[in-house]
């Protein structure tokens, strides 16, 4: 198994460079198919109280028998959790949930900026950091203004920012902010689920040239991108397969011909973080 590389974060703790989607995988099977992708090699677990499947990832660290440092869990506080107190009781009910001491990343799951309270949830994550309750923290879903607000509030820039980013959707502008600021994107719905452009002319051409899948190639971007994705199987020889991107490089020519798949709103389900409400 190829060694996977890491980001340093800007609170000086790491994160692999690709990481493990759990959503929604439930139940006995989704425990097993977490399992499987422990024992393919993935050290980064993305969980949410929304995806409610918390209590499957801690039984899949604790049944793959990895010591508990090696293995990163990463959950989010849903937005009807974003009132001070309402935070700090989501992030230990998700412990409870999850059986840990502590999250390795916690993230507020959307900024619901209709409701206007993410800002007490930023300063709820930023104590349960000092407490010891979670390691690292950020966000989903936020904006240049929403970044802009909670850093101008609390001093504390987060960590990550994980938000839709594909090749039809490849978030130029936000990576460059996020560049800017030191905050490490993280990419959900890598591919681009149901609109992934496994058969468009400029992602076959490199899977032929490199001699490796299509989802390959567009993970490879991701990482040449310095994007961390997080991709989701529970097919054991796809989650192998979603890994191995560290044995080839796509050429400028080829990352700018995936770049020009952008469309200019390529989202999947619309979900503008300005407008999208998340409960």
């Amino acid at each position: 198994m190829a060694e996977i590389p890491t980001y340093v974060l800007n609170d000086g703790t790491t994160l692999p460079a690709i990481g493990f989607g759990t959503y929604p995988l439930r139940g006995e099977e989704g425990t097993a198919a977490i399992v499987s992708a422990l024992e393919a090699g993935y050290r980064l677990l993305d969980t949410a109280v929304n995806y409610d499947n918390e209590v499957e990832v801690g039984e899949a660290v604790r049944r793959s028998g990895l010591p508990r440092d090696e293995v990163l869990v990463a959950s989010k506080i849903p937005g009807r959790h974003h009132a001070y107190d309402d935070a700090i009781t989501s992030v230990r009910e998700s412990l409870d949930r999850l059986g840990l001491e502590r999250t390795d990343l916690h993230l507020i799951h959307w900024p619901n900026p209709g409701e206007g309270k993410y800002v007490e949830a930023w300063r709820a994550l930023v104590q349960l950091q000092k407490d010891g309750l979670v390691r690292s923290i950020g966000v989903s879903n936020f904006t240049e203004e929403h970044l802009a607000r909670i850093i101008d509030d609390t001093g504390v820039t987060p960590a990550v920012n994980q938000v839709e980013l594909h090749p039809r959707f490849p978030q130029a502008h936000l990576r460059e902010v996020h560049e800017r600021l030191g905050v490490r994107t993280e990419a959900w719905s890598p591919m681009g689920k149901r609109r992934a452009p496994l058969e468009e002319p400029a992602v076959t051409s490199a899977s032929e040239a490199h001699g490796v899948s299509p989802g390959q190639v567009i993970l490879r971007w991701h990482v040449q991108l310095g994007s961390l994705p997080i991709p989701k199987s529970a097919d054991r020889r796809r989650q192998a397969q979603n890994l191995d991107v560290f044995g080839f490089e796509l050429t400028d020519v080829e990352m700018a011909a995936i770049s020009g798949l952008a469309e200019d709103d390529g989202r999947l389900f619309g979900g503008d973080p300005d407008t999208h409400e998340e409960m």
